[in-house]
C-alpha cells in the first residue's frame, strides 16, 4: 500500500473515531440533562402546587403554574401550627445531632485506620456485620432502654440513636487509611500527643469526607420521622416532620397545604446542600479512591 493511500485510511479513521466520540458525549450529556430535568421536576412542581389556590394543584388535567399565586397554605401553617418552635426544635436536634456524631466518629475512624489496640479488627469486623441488620429492629429493645433510664418524652432520648453510626465510622477510617504515616509519625516526634496528632493533623486532612459525614447526618437527622414520633409525645417537643404529618393528617385533601408543609421541610436542606456541595463532592470524589 502506497504511503498516499496510507495517510487517507488513517486520516478516515481518525475522522470517524473523533465523530464517534463527539456522539457519545452528546449521547452521555443529553441522558445526563435529562435525568436532571426528572429529578428537578417534582421539586418544581412541589413549590408551585403549594402557591395554587385550594383545589387547584389536584384539577384534571394537572396545572403546572398557579392561575393566582398566593401564599394563604404557608400563612395557614404558621397560625395553625408553632411554626417556629417545631423548626427551633427540628434544627437543635439536628444540629447536636450532627456536632457530636462527627466528633465521635472521627475520632472512632480514626482509631480503628491508625491506633493498634486488641480486638481492633475483630470489633471492627463486629460493626460491619451490623450494618446489615435493618435499624427498624433495634427500636424496640432501643425504646425499652431508654423508658428503662427514663430518657423516653426527652430531646435526649431523640439524640442518643444518632450520636454515632457504624457507617460514620466506617467512612471515617477508609479515609484516614489513606493518610501518610510519616505525617502522624512526625508530629509524635515533634512531641505531639494522640488528641494533638488527631486535632492537628487529622482533622484537617480528612476535612472532606468529615463535611460529606455532617452533611449525611444533618439530613437524615432533619428528615427523620419515624424515631421522634415513637419517643416524643409532648406536642411541644415535637419535631418538623412530626407536627406536619400530624397537621396534614387532618387536611388530607388539601393537597395546597401538604407542598407547602413539604416546601418548609425541604429547603433548609437544600440550602445546607448547596452551602456545602463542593466539599461533599471533593469528599465523596477522594473517599473513593483510598485504599
Amino acid at each position: 500500500m502506497s504511503p498516499g493511500v496510507q495517510d487517507a485510511t488513517a486520516g478516515c479513521v481518525r475522522r470517524d473515531y473523533a465523530l464517534r466520540r463527539r456522539v457519545a458525549t452528546v449521547l452521555v450529556h443529553a441522558a445526563l440533562a435529562a435525568g436532571a430535568v426528572l429529578t428537578v421536576l417534582p421539586l418544581v412542581w412541589m413549590v408551585s402546587a403549594s402557591l395554587m389556590p385550594t383545589g387547584e394543584a389536584s384539577a384534571a388535567p394537572p396545572r403546572w403554574l398557579p392561575s393566582a399565586p398566593t401564599l394563604a397554605h404557608y400563612r395557614e401553617l404558621v397560625t395553625r401550627l408553632d411554626l417556629a418552635r417545631v423548626f427551633a426544635n427540628s434544627l437543635g436536634i439536628a444540629l447536636v445531632t450532627t456536632i457530636v456524631s462527627v466528633t465521635l466518629n472521627a475520632l472512632a475512624g480514626y482509631a480503628f485506620a491508625r491506633l493498634r489496640f486488641p480486638g481492633r479488627d475483630r470489633i471492627f469486623a463486629a460493626l460491619l456485620l451490623a450494618l446489615v441488620i435493618p435499624g427498624q429492629l433495634g427500636m424496640l429493645p432501643l425504646f425499652l432502654m431508654l423508658r428503662g433510664l427514663g430518657l423516653v418524652n426527652t430531646y435526649l432520648g431523640v439524640l442518643v440513636p444518632g450520636l454515632a453510626s457504624i457507617f460514620g465510622i466506617f467512612l471515617v477510617r477508609q479515609y484516614a487509611l489513606g493518610i501518610p504515616q510519616s505525617l502522624l509519625d512526625a508530629a509524635r516526634v515533634d512531641g505531639a500527643g494522640e488528641l494533638r496528632v488527631f486535632w492537628s493533623v487529622v482533622v484537617p486532612l480528612c476535612r472532606p469526607v468529615l463535611v460529606t459525614l455532617a452533611l449525611f447526618t444533618f439530613m437524615g437527622t432533619w428528615n427523620d420521622f419515624l424515631w421522634p414520633l415513637v419517643v416524643l409525645s409532648d406536642s411541644r417537643l415535637q419535631t418538623l416532620p412530626v407536627a406536619l404529618a400530624n397537621l396534614l393528617g387532618e387536611h388530607v385533601q388539601d393537597t395546597e397545604l401538604m407542598m407547602a408543609g413539604a416546601v418548609l421541610t425541604v429547603l433548609p436542606v437544600i440550602g445546607v446542600f448547596l452551602a456545602l456541595q463542593r466539599s461533599y463532592i471533593e469528599g465523596i470524589a477522594s473517599g473513593s479512591v483510598k485504599q
